[in-house]
């Protein structure tokens, strides 16, 4: 019996294509690219950010600024490489409304250009801070879907999300939450998942809420004191300086969750959901989650079983195997000399790809979560099984006691799905036997 499933657009947005046979190889199909039209440069200072850094990789740029030239090749190659009659660009940074809003008057005027009549959609991710009528006004009309940046209310948000002078910022962003609302774009918001957020859970849940916000993103903040990659290009900035001569370079950062909070924060948002808010309010990682007991294959890109489809490009056309691998060592070429279809069929990023799922530890292959993890993000592998292999996702002790602790309620959701019934059928009466109460 084949299951249909309906996700939400922003998760659709965010989701990518993924190979349902792992030992095939790649075959020409959609692929992801996450676009940097600004390159690293940002508007504001926040603690826990690892691009801002990625400055030491253009260590003769001035402006940071892309091109007419590579934009022009970048929107004409990206479209005639989709095989698919629906196409998304997203555009992130640094902050990308620093390149102006006639640039991305150019985008659009691009795409209608080359698209050949096929259906073209965008993603922005924003701080917030810039936005205007102006820029609201073009978001709608061009039907942008916007990710707004936003930690939780004032004093949470503002704890590590600081402008270049290290006042907080969280007036402008929520300035700009009501403007999209005004103008009716559509918008999901991500929050980042620090050190303190397992015991404001609830607080940041509610509030994001209150607030009118359907769509909601959970990011977990992991960052090392000795990033190893990052020395390759002398990335010292974000290290404090009373830790840069530590011992240790796999202590964490302070601002960084622990895996067991993350479980934690993840559990609590979900036991608040779960109560009143399936089909109203959408969580990324529960929609994944749901249709992972549902029996299809996780493709949020942190939980598919293989990399390699999802590439960031710098402003300059430089592409990168992953946003999480903009290093030297993972540089695929150049948009302007290099087809986008070389670098992501090329051999080094097919064994990128691949990487994810045969440097898996023995711990995770026999996991009664696989399924929905699939060891997770490989940046995040670089702690030991409780058997001493080299590998384990940092985060495995979390993520085993969230699935572990949903693992009720998706089954029951699941079987709510296969008989064509929603998944909200679940709510009421039957949250004590599937919320894990």
């Amino acid at each position: 019996m084949k299951i249909t499933f309906q996700l939400s657009r922003f998760t659709q947005v965010v989701f990518m294509s993924t190979v349902e046979n792992i030992n095939q190889p790649l075959t020409p199909r959609s692929f992801h690219v996450m676009t940097k039209p600004i390159g690293p440069l940002c508007n504001l200072d926040c603690s826990y950010c690892f691009y801002l850094e990625k400055e030491k990789l253009f260590p003769k740029e001035e402006n940071y600024k892309m091109s007419d030239d590579v934009l022009e090749r970048y929107v004409r190659k990206y479209i005639q490489s989709q095989h698919a009659p629906e196409i998304s660009f997203a555009w992130q940074g640094g902050e990308p409304t620093l390149m102006g809003l006639d640039f991305f008057r150019k985008v659009v005027a691009l795409q209608r250009r080359y698209a050949g009549g096929r259906t073209v959609h965008n993603s922005f991710q924003t701080n917030g801070t810039n936005l205007d009528d102006a820029w609201c006004e073009f978001f709608a009309r061009e039907k942008f879907l916007i990710g707004l940046s936003l930690d939780g209310p004032e004093h949470i948000h503002n704890r590590y999300r600081v402008d270049k002078g290290g006042a907080g910022s969280f007036d402008r962003v929520f300035q700009a939450l009501e403007m999209l609302k005004k103008w009716r774009v559509e918008f999901n918001t991500l929050t980042c998942v620090t050190r303190q957020s397992p015991e404001e859970a609830v607080e940041i849940y509610t509030f994001l809420k209150e607030q009118g916000v359907a769509f909601m993103q959970f990011i977990p903040i992991v960052e090392r004191v000795g990033d190893r990659s990052a020395h390759e290009i002398g990335l010292d900035l974000a290290v404090p300086p009373d830790l840069r001569a530590g011992d240790n370079p796999d202590a964490m950062m302070p601002w960084a969750v622990s895996s067991e909070g993350f479980g934690q924060f993840l559990t609590t948002v979900f036991d608040e959901w779960i109560k009143a808010d399936v089909g109203r309010i959408f969580v990324n990682i529960f929609d994944m989650a749901l249709g992972a007991w549902c029996g299809m294959e996780p493709n949020l890109c942190t939980f598919a079983k293989r990399c390699g489809q999802a590439v960031a490009m710098e402003h300059d056309g430089g592409v990168y195997s992953c946003d999480h691998y903009v290093y030297p060592s993972y540089y695929l070429g150049n948009i302007m000399d290099t087809s986008l279809e070389e670098m992501i069929y090329s051999k080094e990023q097919i064994q990128f790809g691949k990487d994810k799922s045969d440097a898996l530890p023995t711990y995770c292959r026999e996991c009664e979560y696989l399924f929905v993890c699939n060891g997770e993000c490989p940046k995040h592998r670089f702690i030991k099984t409780p058997d001493g292999e080299a590998g384990l996702n940092y985060l495995c002790a979390g993520y085993k006691t969230f699935f572990k602790h949903i693992d009720p309620a998706m089954r029951e959701m699941a079987a709510l799905v296969q008989k064509g019934r929603p998944a909200a059928d679940i709510m009421g009466k039957q949250f004590k036997k599937c919320g894990g109460k």
